[in-house]
């Protein structure tokens, strides 16, 4: 028997009991909880959940405990607390929490991630990035190792000393992506961060896409923007995404149409117009094949399900 696996079986459930334990003493509300140390947030929730729409930056996700499943174009990951989720550019998803009880709810870390902070380490290590940026995607589901879990475990245990955060924090952020990078999942992240290379010139194309989503897309010009055929930029993106651009920018036009109707009280015709449809007809029937019900009646059962598991 190889000792050293069965050291890591009895340290890994130990650590992920820690990092469990820690987020839920820091975790009274539900939700995404802010914490003292930029770009970190702990997440609690007790229920399952009804699907949600979001749009995930590029993010690490430690789960500790729980069970989740993210739906992102025609791809599905599941996560639960042996797992983390690696997202490595912005991406429109729908999220369910699938586990989880009051007595066990489902806890995890969200860290954002800065690609300069990630370049800054390749700039310093060699990661072997050969060939492998052809395949990169946007999101990643991993298996949580000792070591990732062990530099949470110190990360969070900042909030515990505020004096430090300032110095260590950086530092142990570092770590923590250097820890993503030597993983499986690492290549997704090195294609992205490296200048050049295709993947990094289609993360620009979601970038602006992003940031652009109301307006008309002319491929033929989001192509030139990453400087590649229209063909390949196709191939690169649904790569990347699980989605086309067409796709990418529609879902991301009704994830945000959505959340207004929630957030700011907006009818479906005005959402729609807003994010970017010049007919409300052509929107309401997008919005259905969607999310499975018309905009006003998907918003309505929403907030009384918000209602009910307010009471609960």
């Amino acid at each position: 028997m190889d000792a050293s696996a069965d050291s890591e079986d009895t340290v890994v459930p130990a650590l992920r009991a820690e990092l469990a334990r820690k987020i839920a003493e820091r975790t009274l509300e539900e939700g995404d909880t802010a914490t003292e140390i930029a770009g970190l947030r702990l997440y609690r929730r007790s229920v399952p959940s009804a699907c949600t729409s979001a749009t995930y930056e590029p993010s690490l996700v430690v789960f500790a405990q729980g069970k989740k499943r993210i739906h992102v174009g025609k791809a599905t990951y599941v996560c639960d607390g042996s797992n983390f989720l690696l997202t490595s550019v912005d991406l429109p998803v729908v999220s369910q929490v699938i586990a989880a009880t009051e007595r066990e709810p489902i806890l995890g870390l969200v860290l954002k991630l800065e690609m300069a902070a990630v370049r800054e380490i390749l700039s310093q290590q060699e990661f072997h990035l050969r060939q492998e940026s052809s395949e990169a995607r946007g999101m990643a589901v991993g298996v949580t190792s000792p070591q990732l879990l062990d530099v949470c475990l110190r990360l969070i245990g900042l909030l515990d000393e505020p004096q430090d955060i300032p110095f260590l924090s950086r530092l142990i952020q570092q770590e923590i992506v250097f820890r993503l990078l030597r993983s499986p999942q690492g290549k997704h992240l090195r294609a992205i961060a490296t200048l050049g290379e295709q993947s990094h010139r289609t993360a620009k194309a979601v970038e602006w896409l992003r940031t652009n989503y109301a307006k008309p897309l002319r491929v033929e010009e989001l192509a030139a923007m990453a400087r590649m055929g229209v063909s390949t930029l196709h191939h690169q993106f649904r790569s990347l995404t699980a989605m086309s651009p067409l796709q990418y920018q529609k879902h991301l036009r009704l994830h945000v149409a959505r959340e207004r109707m929630l957030n700011e009280g907006l009818d479906a015709a005005s959402a729609g117009f807003e994010v970017g449809y010049e007919s409300a007809s052509q929107f309401n029937r997008e919005y259905r094949r969607f999310f499975g019900e018309p905009p006003m009646r998907d918003i309505k059962g929403r907030r009384l399900a918000t209602i009910a598991e307010a009471r609960d």
